[in-house]
């Protein structure tokens, strides 16, 4: 299994942000020159982030986001399936059940793979964003 850059990014700027310490403002143009992720991506990632639970929003004068939960609450599979969805090793191991596998009729891992996801994104759970941060 292997992030992708937007996972990626999402990661490095959540750290960034749990470094700043629980309640601090947060804008994406500040994380953005701190991290190097791209202003643009910064913004969507944040919004993406906000959608997901983890950062809240906050409108006006001196607004932007912060940290929509404790750090310690906030696991790097929180960060992950906000950008990229349900942790699955492959198509058939998701909860979705559709599949274009040739071998889907006939496999007999399938029935396993939601199994082997589970235990992927356990361990990604077992990672906090204070671990991160240090």
């Amino acid at each position: 299994m292997r992030l992708t850059h937007l996972a990626d990014y999402a990661v490095v700027m959540m750290t960034a942000a749990a470094r700043r310490g629980d309640g601090a403002r947060l804008s994406a143009t500040a994380l953005a020159d701190e991290t190097g992720v791209p202003l643009p991506t910064a913004q969507k990632l944040m919004q993406q982030l906000s959608r997901h639970g983890l950062l809240t929003g906050q409108r006006g004068a001196g607004g932007g986001y912060v940290l929509a939960r404790d750090i310690g609450a906030i696991s790097l599979a929180d960060i992950v399936e906000a950008v990229e969805g349900p942790i699955a090793l492959t198509q058939c191991g998701t909860s979705e059940g559709v599949s274009d596998c040739a071998l889907d009729s006939m496999c007999r891992v399938k029935p396993h793979m939601g199994v082997v996801g589970a235990k992927v994104r356990g361990a990604l759970d077992a990672v906090s964003l204070t671990e991160l941060a240090r």
